[in-house]
């Protein structure tokens, strides 16, 4: 008899995925390097409908308690605009911050933030140093948002604070950083800060810009509406809610990890050319907040190029897009207000993909 045919050799076991790269983001970023990096990502300048110094966003806060559960902390957040940022941040802990927009205006807004941020050991010495108004008496760690906004309410600007303030504003980013601020970013912060000093924590979005100095709607929430406003549910999560939020805060600031862009989100550098930074590293957007910037590329036609500029950013199925849409509720003038929602990014990107 013949023998019988040898068995067939096992089928090779399939090879597993491969793990994916661990993320190198820095742990903090030199003087040096974070103003070199503004100047690589950067593209000139450009122009807005309105300065936008602060949101006019009263429910920003609503759609926090499900997008940190559809988010993974520890990656880089993305943004736009002035402090509504701080608010997401302070939510969703990323180990790393970008705020693109497109009018030099907002990196001074920013840079200013900084300087207050690293100036000031608790969040009563930052209301002091941001609105230029001595700390009253009583505020500490325990204070609660509204506790620090009724205080500060019967206090009066002080110009020579301002004064003071100011140039410890200037020394903090020139001496201190070494950073070399353009000609136009000294006169840009006092402009942002003279605000902040005028009208205290009474701001809102309408008080400067084309509208025209407290022109336009006049319903927008204040300065201390926002920061004492809740998600829906009850809960405080501005910026200033809490020590644990403020320090958040305070540290990325520390370490040079929050970085404003000057940058149009449908223009040819900023968002590609950090799309490429952040591959390089391995990291990964865990959310981009638009505010209703998509609204002003589609009046403009140029929707489609940001949605390819957007496309060169790293992603997975948890990066999200937060935006803001008419249609607020009562309290705050309807539809001068903004409503938030959020949408995964790579689902909204597939418009574009391949083109």
């Amino acid at each position: 008899m013949s023998a019988p045919p040898p068995a067939a050799a096992p089928a090779p076991a399939p090879k597993p995925d491969a793990a994916p790269a661990r993320a190198t983001l820095p742990e903090r970023l030199s003087d040096a390097e974070f103003w070199q990096l503004i100047n690589e990502l950067s593209e000139p300048g450009g122009t807005f409908r309105s300065d936008n110094l602060l949101s006019n966003e009263v429910y920003l806060q609503y759609v926090i308690p499900e997008l940190v559960t559809a988010t993974k902390p520890g990656r880089v957040y993305m943004g736009v605009g002035p402090e509504q940022n701080f608010t997401y941040i302070a939510a969703l802990k990323p180990a790393m911050v970008f705020i693109t927009d497109v009018r030099r205006g907002n990196l001074d807004l920013h840079l200013m933030y900084k300087a207050l941020f690293e100036m000031s050991p608790d969040r009563a010495d930052f209301l002091s140093h941001l609105f230029s108004r001595k700390r009253p008496a009583g505020l500490t760690a325990q204070s609660s948002p509204h506790d620090l906004f009724q205080a500060y309410a019967a206090v009066q600007p002080d110009e020579a604070l301002f004064n003071q303030n100011f140039k410890a504003i200037i020394d903090r980013l020139q001496k201190t950083h070494g950073f070399a601020l353009d000609p136009e970013d000294e006169p840009g912060i006092r402009y942002v800060y003279e605000f902040f000093y005028q009208y205290g924590p009474d701001l809102t979005y309408w008080m400067s810009g084309s509208f025209g100095r407290g022109g336009g709607f006049r319903n927008s929430p204040t300065y201390a509406d926002l920061m004492v406003a809740t998600d829906g549910n009850g809960t405080l999560r501005s910026f200033l809610a809490n020590d644990e939020n403020y320090n958040l805060l305070k540290g990325l600031e520390a370490k040079n990890l929050l970085v404003p862009i000057v940058g149009n989100f449908a223009g040819p550098k900023a968002l590609r050319a950090l799309g490429g930074w952040l591959k390089a590293r391995h990291a990964l957007v865990s959310a981009f907040y638009l505010s209703n910037v998509e609204q002003y590329l589609n009046m403009d036609g140029i929707w489609m190029d940001f949605c390819k500029n957007a496309s060169e950013l790293p992603t997975d199925e948890n990066s999200q897009f937060i935006r803001s849409y008419r249609g607020g509720g009562p309290g705050f003038g309807g539809g001068a207000s903004l409503n938030q929602g959020f949408n995964p990014m790579q689902v909204d990107l597939k418009s574009c993909a391949g083109q």
